[in-house]
């Protein structure tokens, strides 16, 4: 499939109540669910639960399927990308992950920069962020990458100036633009570039498209992750590229900030997205050549 999320599926999960209907009636068993048993869950009555479902349904994120005088939904398989790409992969059944190691092993990683406090404070406060959307998959592993780069960016802020130049990218979603920016920006400077991505309202995942795009040109996001905007992240930067963001990231003084005139991948086909992104990629170049010091071919 070419495309990325679309504009209307946004709006429509954007109910709480519809996203969690879709949330249940991915996770039930089989995959689907009666609007009786929604009404239950939500404690609302069945009519309410039928309007919203006809809305999913309208979108296409859910289909009926009849048997008898029952009628049961479950998640379009044609959309089940774009579900995920909203609300977040399914939670597997797990223990509750062991917080209190996490801490343990950040503590030790920065001992001698920040006491033990300091790091749970970080955690705790990542943890949230990363979670304040819903479902947050791979919450532990993330928080904790979430926290280092939170913490490594303020300790460059406490150090003052620094040798290596760091830029941020941000976007609503960091799902699209701001994660080709970064992905590029990594492959190209490698160590001499210190890169970060951030969302003003970011989505569960980079959009599949997205790695399609940078998987390519021979570029890999790794473990990257929509994130949200933080203020060490933009006090720690040299350079803060705005994609579509409006107001929402913080200005500092002594920062560079630059604001990216840039289509917008969601509801895009492949096709468009590659032109995206080999805009992105100039513009990139461009801003590394500066950064360096000499051309970038």
């Amino acid at each position: 499939m070419d495309s990325v999320v679309e504009a209307p599926a946004l709006a429509v999960l954007a109910d709480p109540t519809r996203a969690r209907m879709v949330q249940l009636i991915r996770d039930a068993e089989g995959g689907r669910a009666m609007v009786s048993r929604l009404a239950e869950q939500l404690g609302l009555r069945q009519p309410t639960v039928s309007h919203h479902m006809a809305a999913l349904h309208a979108e296409g994120l859910v289909v009926r399927e009849p048997e008898g005088r029952r009628v049961w939904y479950s998640i379009n398989p044609d959309e089940a990308d774009r579900v995920t790409a909203l609300l977040g992969a399914p939670a597997l059944a797990t223990e509750e992950p062991d917080w209190d190691r996490v801490v343990e092993d950040l503590a030790a990683r920065y001992q001698g920069v920040f006491n033990r406090e300091t790091v749970a404070r970080y955690l705790t406060d990542s943890r949230t962020l990363l979670a304040a959307r819903g479902t947050a998959p791979l919450l532990a592993s993330r928080t904790a990458a979430f926290t280092a780069t939170r913490l490594d960016d303020l300790h460059r802020t406490e150090e003052g100036p620094a040798g290596t130049p760091s830029v941020l990218f941000v976007c609503v979603q960091n799902a699209g633009r701001s994660q080709l920016a970064a992905g590029i920006l990594r492959q190209l400077a490698g160590d001499q570039v210190i890169v970060r991505t951030a969302g003003s309202a970011p989505a569960a995942e980079v959009r599949t498209a997205i790695v399609t795009a940078l998987d390519e040109i021979g570029v890999t996001l790794g473990g990257e992750f929509p994130k949200p905007l933080t203020d060490e992240a933009v006090k720690a930067a040299d350079v803060v590229v705005t994609m579509g963001c409006g107001d929402a990231c913080p200005v500092y003084p002594g920062r560079r900030y630059l604001d990216w005139d840039l289509a917008d991948p969601v509801g895009k086909p492949l096709s468009m997205i590659r032109e995206i992104r080999d805009d992105i990629d100039s513009r990139v170049r461009t801003l590394l050549a500066d950064l360096i010091g000499r051309p970038v071919t």
